[in-house]
């Protein structure tokens, strides 16, 4: 089973490979077999079924796309505690302290959210991490 993991709403990791080049990464990488997550639930999901995996490409807004509410179950992209939708952001911060819990470092990563703010955050959130 392949351990990279794309967690994006809708965009397929193909479609990365147009544009991840400009923030350094090998676009090659997005025509290797990737787990698909499409929200907080699934990506939680499979890291808790599967582990820590070897690279991880993350979307920021994880609810725009309507259809896909229709069809998840509404814990999977709404916390009722906050009473805000998941974003990525709830990701990261899982995957952190299931990291910490592990004794691991985070994976290796890309942001490849058209989100410069969400993407900005999600990049300090990891590196205060793997620099603590």
């Amino acid at each position: 089973m392949s351990k990279l993991l794309f967690l994006d709403d809708y965009r397929q990791p193909i479609d990365c490979a147009f544009y991840m080049y400009r923030y350094g990464i090998d676009c090659k990488i997005y025509h290797n077999d990737w787990n698909i997550v499409r929200s907080y639930g699934q990506f939680k999901n499979w890291i808790i079924e599967n582990g820590i995996p070897e690279f991880v490409s993350l979307d920021y807004d994880l609810t725009d796309v309507e259809e896909l509410k229709e069809i998840l179950p509404k814990e999977e992209w709404f916390n009722s505690d906050t009473n805000k939708d998941y974003t990525v952001l709830d990701c990261v911060l899982f995957l952190i302290e299931y990291c910490k819990s592990k004794k691991y470092a985070f994976p290796k990563y890309a942001i490849h959210s058209s989100n410069t703010d969400g993407k900005k955050l999600i990049q300090k959130i990891i590196l205060e991490y793997q620099f603590n």
